[in-house]
């Protein structure tokens, strides 16, 4: 299980959160304005993390390659409409002319 805590707060909590993750098994993520910043895992996670980069890089090019294979579809008659411009597909990066609303 994953725990996320901002930074202000965990420096407060330091032990309570190390006790977490070695004895609760839970991994802490700490988090500055809502993003995620650094996490705390016990040293054994670490470990296996650090044992089997192989099959980390495995599985991402497993992904990729899966995700490469996928021809893109078109939009369902009509859904264009449905939608409004959130449907649509902007090759020029989606950047609106100044004065255009949003």
């Amino acid at each position: 299980m994953t725990y996320e805590i901002p930074v202000t707060q965990a420096r407060a909590e330091l032990a309570d959160l190390i006790n977490r993750v070695v004895y609760g098994g839970e991994r802490v993520v700490v988090t500055r304005h809502g993003k995620p910043l650094v996490a705390l895992v016990s040293a054994a996670d670490l470990e296996r993390l650090e044992s089997e980069p192989e099959e980390v890089e495995e599985a991402e090019g497993r992904v990729v390659s899966s995700v490469s294979a996928i021809r893109p579809l078109s939009s369902a008659p009509g859904e264009p409409r449905r939608f409004g411009i959130a449907a649509e597909h902007r090759p020029d990066g989606g950047e609106r002319p100044p004065g255009s609303g949003r």
